[in-house]
């Protein structure tokens, strides 16, 4: 499967191939701050699975945090993914692909949320076990 999608303005093109390692929303405050919603929806990614096929010279990053390497568009600010060192995946945000079959499987950071969601998915405390986070579901 190959995927392709890009900034707000089109400047910065993004491709991505295989299947996501996973999807799901995230309720932390950062997540919650840079998107600008309520919630983010992800897909996390093998770092050679993710590729900048055109524009990478507008390609910007900001660091808050050793966790998250949020990229983004310089010309029009456009979101478009976030790198996670610790992790070794990349997180391309699920509405930059606008092909991509979303079918979420998990909620993290549930314990920060502003948005309760009932859909019978599992609702982490934080994050799973394997990343670092306490592995603890919450009720919905």
């Amino acid at each position: 499967m190959m995927l392709s999608g890009r900034c707000f303005c089109g400047t910065v093109e993004i491709e991505v191939s295989g299947a996501p390692e996973a999807m799901g929303y995230c309720h932390c405050r950062s997540c919650r701050s840079w998107s600008g919603g309520p919630v983010n929806a992800f897909s996390l990614w093998k770092p050679e699975a993710v590729r900048i096929t055109s524009g990478i010279t507008h390609l910007s990053m900001f660091q808050k945090t050793p966790l998250s390497q949020r990229q983004y568009c310089a010309k029009c600010g456009g979101h478009l993914m976030t790198t996670h060192p610790p992790l070794g995946l990349i997180d391309v945000f699920a509405a930059t692909l606008p092909e991509l079959e979303f079918q979420p499987a998990v909620h993290v950071n549930y314990a920060e949320t502003v948005l309760p969601v009932r859909d019978g998915l599992p609702k982490l405390k934080d994050f799973p076990r394997e990343f670092g986070g306490s592995g603890e579901t919450m009720t919905e």
